[in-house]
């Protein structure tokens, strides 16, 4: 087990729930634009939000937007320790910094002593886009091993002025090589680990690489929070992490729907009927199993685990729980009967 550290006040690492992260990509000096965006993923669901601080303005901005949103805030910082120190002192909760690549010896215990004498986390975030032209030659370009040796020179930075309160990310786009790096980093520590595949693209393609690499880590029972990185509205990336949680089997909240992929034995239009479901139990937080089957015949005992479906005959369904058959309605009143039911779980 990882050790715990506190992200304001939610925990990471050390048994704690996998936690959702995402990052803002609005000009952080713009304070209602930032707030804005921040509301809009914590209805979504994102639980940590990260925001960029290149310059003085963005770092002046931390507390005028802390004092407005409710998640902890997280400033992400690269080469500026003064930004690091300005934002500490303005209240942010943690900090996203690579120690090794803001000055000297001077400078790096600056930042571990006042985020120390606040209780302010690090996280160590490399990425193989980024890895020390010294680590690349070594071993002849961006491998697992020297992801790994970055971040723990980064680490031992820190530990030479007593700063322990680390959580470290390997990312890259390359989806193997990222899960053989975390999966060497959590043989080496045991400092909570952020998953992520950065890089990952749009929706489409990004939340394929994202399932396959952070949801295949957290199916060994490696990592800590997670951040799906995708081309595209925040939003999506907290609405793509809820479904590798819930696919992994380390969130239960909502609907978890499944649904057939189709025969030659559907004698109905299912996969509109599919996607109306979906669409129509998207805010739905009920802790329940939904089916949508397309054979009346074997339907109900393929899904007899479910908590409730439909399956399809011609022109018309079936309502079942628990493989039990209710009744049999008409196509056109199946999603609608369908939900009614749901409302009486």
């Amino acid at each position: 087990m990882t050790k715990q550290l506190f992200v304001g006040s939610v925990p990471v690492g050390g048994g704690a729930p996998v936690s959702i992260q995402s990052m803002c990509n609005t000009k952080t000096d713009n304070v209602a634009a930032t707030v804005a965006q921040i509301k809009a993923l914590e209805s979504a669901g994102c639980e940590i939000i990260r925001v960029a601080i290149p310059d003085q303005a963005a770092a002046e901005a931390v507390d005028k937007i802390k004092e407005q949103i409710s998640i902890p805030l997280i400033a992400d910082i690269h080469f500026n320790y003064k930004f690091a120190l300005e934002c500490a002192q303005r209240g942010i909760d943690a900090l996203r910094i690579n120690p090794g690549n803001i000055g000297g010896a001077e400078k790096v215990k600056a930042v571990a002593d006042i985020c120390r004498q606040k209780g302010i986390p690090i996280r160590i975030g490399v990425n193989g886009g980024s890895l020390e032209k010294e680590l690349r030659a070594k071993y002849g370009g961006v491998t697992a091993e020297a992801l790994v040796e970055s971040a723990m020179g980064h680490v031992h930075l820190l530990n030479r002025f007593d700063f322990d309160d680390i959580c470290i990310s390997v990312k890259c786009s390359d989806v193997p090589l990222t899960m053989r790096a975390y999966t060497l980093l959590s043989q080496q520590t045991d400092y909570p680990l952020h998953l992520g595949v950065t890089e990952a693209g749009t929706p489409s393609l990004g939340l394929v690489k994202s399932a396959m690499g952070i949801g295949g880590l957290l199916c060994m029972g490696i990592g800590d929070t997670i951040r799906v990185t995708l081309t595209a509205d925040p939003v999506e990336e907290i609405y793509a992490a809820h479904k590798i949680l819930k696919a992994a089997g380390l969130r239960k909240d909502g609907v978890n729907l499944i649904a057939c992929p189709t025969c030659g034995r559907t004698r109905i239009d299912l996969i509109p009927i599919a996607e109306e479901v979906e669409r129509r139990l998207a805010n739905c937080k009920k802790n329940i199993t939904v089916a949508v089957m397309g054979c009346a015949v074997n339907g109900p005992g393929e899904a007899a685990a479910a908590d409730i479906g439909i399956a399809g005959g011609k022109g018309e369904g079936l309502l079942f729980r628990k493989g039990e058959i209710l009744y049999k309605v008409p196509q056109e009143r199946l999603v609608d009967a369908l939900m009614a039911e749901i409302e009486k779980l």
